[in-house]
Order: C-alpha cells, then structure tokens, then sequence
C-alpha cells in the first residue's frame, strides 16, 4: 500500500532527516519527495510504500504525529486511495 505524507511548519535544519528517520524506524520506504520552502515556512510532500511497515497504518500516524510534534511541524499520513478519491472531479 503507498500512502501520502505531508509535512508542514517553520523552516528549520533537519527536518527532511528527521522524517526519513521516523518514516525508516519502520522499515517505510520513499518513494518521491518534494519540498519547497515559501518565506519562513516548510512544506514537503512524500508518496511512501507502506509494504514493509512493521506497525499498523493508525500507529504509524500516530508516531509520525508525534515525531512532528517533537520537531514543531505537522506531519499528516493518508492512504493513497484516500487521497485519490478525494482530488477526483
């Protein structure tokens, strides 16, 4: 299963590392990542394979929300499927 990661909040050093840390703790693999940063804000975006996680989809956001939490940035999970339907017109 791949799913959609987002991640949002000031600009600071370390955050692309800390996610790759957070997301490869359980064994999720990256697939395609894009970030920019627009004035003092961080956005990036990551298309993830969830195939070797070793925890549940729920637990796995809710360590990514914590991570984020840590870092002071928003980090949101959501299904591939999920995001498909709901950017379908």
């Amino acid at each position: 299963m791949k799913a959609i990661v987002t991640v949002t909040g000031k600009d600071k050093t370390g955050i692309i590392a800390g996610v790759s840390a957070a997301l490869s703790k359980h064994d999720v693999n990256i697939l395609d990542i894009s970030q920019t940063v627009l004035q003092d804000y961080f956005a990036m975006i990551m298309l993830v394979d969830l195939a070797g996680c070793d925890v549940s989809f729920g637990e796995l956001d809710d360590k990514l929300r914590a991570a984020g939490a840590d870092m002071l940035m928003d980090i949101r999970i959501m299904r591939e499927e999920i995001f498909d339907a709901m950017h379908r017109l």
